[in-house]
């Protein structure tokens, strides 16, 4: 076969992808990286949130995590791609999409799905065209590759069973400067907290830097608020 022809037929066959499907299928993204005992986590950690809602949308919860304040330091602006790991309600999916504008997309992660029904529901309702809803695994939040500029892992780390290996495929999503922030409170793992030292430990085993550390994010100074860069990015 001629090149020309080859090259005829290519054309003809992209055309009829997206004539037929609305749009080309892409090329498979390359398998994650092979997971090493190294990478396993063996302490406690919390047993995932499964109950009501409703709790998580305190109406001082906006004042007390100061969240406008967080999406600044995180650079959740117009036109960025976001991911809300742990997204349980989706109140911080909401307000993200609302800072984001049409231009970006929020990627909602949770392991739960009715609670990624429950968040589909909310966009509808509150007429936020640009969630994305992904049901991840404990150790893969399954984001396209290259594709985030921030994320927001809040009051979920102590839920991860396996926090280095998510990390790692966290990694593989990020583009370059893509800050990833973890809300959290000091605990033993098991009691839905975590120590920050174990959080700046696990984080960095996954290719990450600490960046940034504050303590607004609630009065009692209980929580952390920590800022996250992947190396040599």
């Amino acid at each position: 076969m001629s090149r020309t022809l080859r090259q005829t037929l290519q054309v003809a066959l992209l055309a009829l992808a997206f004539t037929l499907g609305g749009c080309a299928v892409l090329p498979t993204a390359k398998p994650a990286p092979q997971a090493t005992s190294a990478d396993r986590v063996t302490r406690p950690t919390s047993e995932p949130y499964k109950g009501d809602l409703s709790i998580f949308e305190d109406p001082e919860r906006d004042r007390k995590l100061q969240i406008e304040r967080v999406m600044d330091i995180l650079g959740v602006k117009a036109g960025a791609n976001v991911a809300d790991i742990g997204a349980g309600s989706g109140w911080f999916t909401v307000r993200a999409a609302r800072r984001v504008g049409p231009m970006g997309t929020v990627y909602a992660v949770e392991i739960n799905r009715d609670y990624l029904r429950y968040i589909e529901e909310r966009a509808q309702r509150e007429r936020l065209t640009n969630i994305r809803t992904v049901l991840g695994k404990e150790d893969d939040p399954l984001l396209p590759l290259a594709s985030i500029d921030a994320v927001l892992i809040l009051k979920t780390y102590h839920e991860i069973a396996q926090p280095v290996r998510l990390m790692k495929n966290l990694r593989r999503a990020l583009r370059k400067g893509a800050l990833v922030g973890i809300i959290d409170r000091n605990g033993t793992g098991d009691d839905h907290g975590v120590a920050r030292e174990t959080v700046v430990e696990e984080v960095g085993r996954a290719g990450f830097e600490l960046v940034a550390d504050y303590d607004f994010v609630k009065p009692d100074g209980m929580d952390y608020f920590l800022i996250f860069r992947a190396t040599g990015r």
